[in-house]
């Protein structure tokens, strides 16, 4: 580590330990060099962990627009979800979700398909709540058939979940009452309460169409998974897909997404009326925020000089650190994790680098197993 960086380092830690505790001189002098030690181990977090990435295997390619993936356990048995659509990734009637089941993260049995009528169904995610396995997708408004870009109505937004109590019996599609007009996108939960991020325009503006600065994200609230209510503002302008997680305190962290040249950190507290906002230093496109043992993991799609490529970062403090570039180009991202102990983990991810027999694009979904090696 360079002088610079871990002065950087300390004088981070100086501020949240002054904002702890005060700034009583001799104090801080006395705990310099616990800040130092804190220092040097959070940069050997990042530089010594390896992890290898093993197993790359496509799982699903049906010769369609397949996309947008998540993973989840739900009582033993591992669920893949993603958008499949015959007519591509922009916004088409056709578009339906599928849902696979594994019980060894090997073979995968399709349990699930449903789409919604005059809708483009997309970016579906999961959420384990009250005993049941919840599975959300945002919507556009499309009609009979596939509309122009310019026709594009994010105040048409509406979101809809299927339910399972089995993993067998599935109901739904189901409405999500209070979102119409947003575009909701990952749930997660804490406190026996449901949240997740619903983007809209401000004030429900009809000029123009599409979407541009004047969206704001809002958090949705619900106590059932069902109804929802919004209970704070976390973005007011370039509001976009946002993941949250929830500490055992109840404080929730965001990797925001701002369009397609940057992406944001955002944090708040009990009762989420406040937030902290800090830009990172690039773009995430699909954005992941999870946990793999007590790391921070972001993922999602990079831009890079070879073109668009998913990633895999630590996240430390408000720093990046990309630990293993996934298998990807072309239309690509929107990863999912699962953490399965001891230090392994599995990512799914959707992209467009390969072409079959006949040199056609194929877009499929990808799964990948991950290994953290102890440094020697």
């Amino acid at each position: 580590m360079g002088y610079t960086d871990l002065v950087g380092k300390v004088n981070d830690l100086d501020v949240l330990f002054s904002r702890v505790f005060g700034r009583v001189e001799m104090i801080r002098i006395l705990f310099l060099p616990v800040l130092i030690a804190l220092a040097l181990n959070l940069n050997a977090l990042a530089d010594d962990v390896v992890v290898q990435m093993s197993h790359v295997r496509k799982v699903f390619d049906n010769g369609e627009h397949n996309a947008f993936t998540d993973l989840v356990k739900f009582q033993g048995d591992y669920y893949l979800t993603f958008r499949s659509c015959p007519d591509g990734h922009m916004v088409h009637p056709t578009a339906s979700i599928i849902i696979l089941r594994s019980d060894d993260l090997q073979e995968w049995e399709q349990v699930h398909q449903f789409s919604v009528p005059l809708r483009d169904t997309r970016d579906p995610h999961f959420l384990v709540f009250k005993e049941k396995l919840f599975v959300y997708t945002g919507t556009w408004y499309s009609g009979e058939t596939t509309i122009p870009i310019k026709d594009y109505d994010l105040n048409l937004h509406l979101g809809f979940a299927v339910v399972t109590q089995d993993g067998n019996d599935w109901e739904g599609p189901i409405m999500l009452e209070g979102t119409f007009g947003h575009y909701v996108w990952k749930a997660n939960q804490y406190g026996g309460k449901a949240y997740l991020c619903g983007r809209r325009k401000h004030q429900f503006d009809v000029r123009p169409r599409g979407e541009g600065p004047n969206v704001e994200s809002a958090m949705l609230q619900s106590e059932d998974g069902l109804s929802w209510k919004k209970i704070s503002l976390f973005q007011e302008t370039r509001g976009d897909e946002t993941a949250f997680q929830f500490t055992s305190q109840g404080n929730v962290i965001g990797i925001a997404r701002r369009g397609s040249d940057s992406a944001q950190i955002v944090r708040s507290s009990p009762p989420y009326a406040q937030w902290d906002r800090e830009d990172l230093d690039r773009y995430i496109g699909g954005p992941l925020l999870v946990r793999w043992g007590e790391r921070w993991v972001v993922g999602g799609r990079r831009n890079t000089k070879s073109g668009p490529k998913t990633s895999l970062c630590w996240l430390q403090g408000n720093k990046l650190h990309e630990f293993a570039e996934l298998p990807s180009g072309g239309d690509n991202s929107y990863p999912g994790f699962l953490d399965l102990g001891g230090g392994k983990a599995i990512v799914s991810w959707y992209s467009s680098h390969e072409r079959d027999q006949d040199g056609k694009i194929v877009t499929a979904i990808y799964l990948a197993d991950l290994k953290i090696q102890n440094p020697e």
